[in-house]
């Protein structure tokens, strides 16, 4: 059996029943795919439903203030995908008149859109022949074709995605996407994976060569800067306090917060207790 044949017949068996995948509505998959970037789908899951049920279409996304859609959003975490997501929503329904680019190309204009969401929002919706490659398809492909190439070099992409595009049934690009991201999701994951109940564990050259733990190669990031936020908490009698809206780029940006003192070390303060 091939190896597009064998997974889909697992996803078959095995996938979770999602939302999102029990439609082609290209709104409700886009809102899924912009949700769940660096999100696991347990997490991603209410407020999904949250959000279709105040936002049902994209206009009525397009019509709420930022405000509302990043309170909906709290808690979700990188709110620049919630203010990209608002504005596309304005954008495809003031613009384009509520109706999404409904190929890979045109997808990749939208705000906050890259190469993996427009792939998935293409195929999934309207069945481009187009791969997905995220970190399960990195993880998969790698590990059971033997793949060495450091996945975070700029040109593995390009690599897995060609690999990912010759295995594809050209007739059925949709569920062979959703089945090797829910591989790599349940099955292939990225520590201690049970091989020993893997479809293809007669076949997987990582499983093979004793490699499963050492693929995909990654190399390192760059060392994360610490930063030092020192937050004033005041309150009266009646338990109201003060809070600041965060109006400097970057991280939070336009989010609410207690008042702030930033500072290059950890500092311990010495403060006096007085009622407002």
């Amino acid at each position: 059996m091939s190896f597009s044949n064998l997974l889909i017949k697992w996803y078959l068996q095995k996938k979770r029943d999602l939302p999102w995948r029990n439609t082609i509505n290209p709104y409700l998959i886009w809102l899924s795919e912009i949700m769940l970037q660096q999100t696991r789908v347990a997490q991603g899951m209410p407020y999904f439903l949250s959000f279709t049920t105040a936002f049902p279409t994209v206009f009525d996304l397009a019509k709420a203030n930022e405000e509302q859609v990043l309170k909906l959003w709290q808690g979700l975490g990188y709110y620049s995908r919630a203010r990209n997501l608002h504005k596309t929503a304005q954008f495809v329904a003031n613009e384009l008149d509520g109706i999404f680019p409904d190929n890979y190309k045109d997808l990749l204009q939208l705000k906050g859109v890259g190469e993996y969401t427009a792939a998935a929002i293409a195929s999934f919706a309207y069945n481009e022949v187009v791969p997905v490659v995220d970190g399960n398809v990195f993880r998969v492909l790698s590990r059971i074709f033997d793949i060495e190439t450091d996945i975070a070099q700029a040109s593995a992409k390009k690599e897995f995605a060609a690999l990912a595009f010759e295995l594809m049934p050209k007739d059925s690009p949709a569920i062979f996407n959703q089945a090797i991201m829910e591989f790599g999701a349940l099955q292939c994951v990225p520590k201690s994976p049970n091989c020993s109940i893997c479809v293809f564990n007669e076949s997987c050259a990582a499983l093979q060569k004793k490699k499963v733990d050492q693929l995909p190669i990654k190399s390192k990031k760059l060392k994360v800067r610490n930063r030092y936020f020192n937050y004033i908490v005041a309150s009266d009698e009646n338990e109201n306090t003060i809070i600041q809206k965060r109006t400097s780029k970057g991280i939070w940006h336009n989010l609410y917060e207690f008042p702030l003192l930033e500072t290059e070390k950890e500092e311990n303060f010495d403060f006096v207790s007085e009622q407002i």
